[in-house]
């Protein structure tokens, strides 16, 4: 049977990559060959990690209603080869490095799962763990720590290369078409003040200037740990970068609360160019007048099929997240999709493992899976844990709803040096 999901505390989404990889001494010996642990001859147990609360306010606990959707059509279909998935629902590592990898220790050592899906938090410090005790373990891939090991994966690739791995182009062809080319045209990419936020300035500059582009601005310069109060000398900055004029684009790579800031200064500078990030595509934001007003007319980057889409597999997710939700109709929102796509990508895996489901027997399957035409585009392992599937969209916030301004597309991604 599944089991209850916890109850669980709102806030606004975001996203901002923050990597924390601590040593996972003094854990449990790693599982022997042929190890079934959390398997039964009728269920598979599986659990996830999540930030449902954080000191921000900051949550992201709707990825756990988002597995459990799937979860529930899996039982319903039959569940996985004749066995039913025991999900235990997702622990909440309050966006703190030392619980997420108690976390991890504790479905691991204490649970007894099979597999952690999903995992989705700003911090994957129990990555060292799960992957010493060889335990399957899913998410949305904009930690390093998706990027490599065998046992953990991203549902849409690996979105941190490395050296010889590749870059997803969805954004800076998205945001030049928008632009009617990049050729020219030139955009400031803004982050916080993290290692992760280095890297990801790192990225998306090298992949914006691939694509064509001036960048003109490219600084992880933002405190982590607080939202300024003053956001001027940022918007000078970005304002005379473009040899001292305004860049035609200004990419966010930060979480919610920050982009509400800086983009709100943009506006009240005058500025008049392209607003992106990876983060605002959230109904839940447009409760608030002000929230509303701060990120109209901003284009959000998604790599995955919009809720607006009339795919019937978006259909499916609409009719799963609802039933989820005892039959209420509840806003959509992408933690609920990172969640759904997670466990989707384990249920698939699973599936091809056969009866004998061992994590032996499900890495085989693993290393020659493939499938097409999913919520997130065709998907090939071990592929995806070097590279991302290069797919994605992008959505414009426009008199207080959501158009999709770039339709859903696979972009050929290029080389990440």
């Amino acid at each position: 049977m599944l089991r209850p999901i916890r109850t669980l505390a709102a806030a606004a989404a975001a996203l901002a990559l923050v990597s924390a990889c601590n040593s996972a001494s003094g854990s449990s010996s790693p599982s022997k060959e042929g190890d079934s642990r959390g398997v039964s001859a009728d269920s598979v147990k599986v659990g996830g990690i999540v930030s449902m609360t954080s000191a921000s306010g900051y949550s992201k606990k709707d990825t756990d209603l988002g597995a459990k959707a799937r979860y529930l059509r899996a039982n319903a279909e039959g569940g996985v080869n004749g066995r039913k998935i025991d999900y235990i629902g997702a622990e909440d590592d309050g966006q703190d490095p030392a619980k997420n990898l108690a976390a991890a220790r504790k479905l691991v050592q204490q649970d007894k799962v099979f597999a952690v899906s999903p995992m989705s938090s700003v911090t994957f410090s129990g990555a060292d763990f799960l992957e010493q005790e060889k335990v399957p373990t899913f998410g949305w891939g904009t930690l390093p720590s998706f990027c490599g090991p065998k046992y953990i994966y991203g549902f849409n690739g690996c979105l941190v290369p490395t050296p010889g791995g590749t870059i997803n182009q969805t954004w800076p062809q998205g945001i030049g078409q928008l632009l009617g080319g990049a050729q020219g045209k030139s955009v400031a990419i803004i982050a916080n003040d993290s290692d992760a936020g280095k890297f990801g300035v790192r990225t998306f500059q090298q992949g914006f200037t691939s694509a064509g582009f001036k960048v003109s601005y490219a600084k992880a310069a933002v405190p982590g740990t607080a939202v300024p109060s003053d956001w001027s000398a940022y918007v000078k900055e970005i304002l005379d970068s473009n040899d001292g004029k305004a860049p035609d684009a200004v990419v966010s790579v930060m979480q919610t609360p920050n982009n509400i800031g800086l983009f709100t200064a943009l506006k009240r500078s005058g500025y008049k160019g392209l607003l992106s990030d990876p983060t605002d595509y959230d109904p839940g934001l447009l409760a608030k007048d002000a929230t509303k007003q701060a990120l109209d007319g901003v284009h959000v980057l998604l790599q995955f099929q919009p809720f607006e889409s009339t795919d019937p597999k978006m259909a499916q997710f609409k009719a799963d997240i609802k039933a989820a939700s005892g039959g209420q109709d509840v806003p959509l929102n992408m933690h609920m999709l990172t969640g759904y796509m997670s466990a989707d990508l384990f249920v698939s895996i699973a599936g091809k493992a056969g009866k004998n489901l061992t994590v032996e027997s499900f890495q085989a399957a693993a290393q020659g899976f493939s499938d097409t035409g999913t919520l997130v585009g065709d998907r090939v392992e071990p592929k995806g844990q070097k590279d991302s599937f290069g797919c994605g969209a992008l959505v414009q916030l426009k008199n207080g709803a959501y158009e999709v301004s770039v339709p859903f597309k696979c972009h050929e991604p290029i080389p990440f040096k």
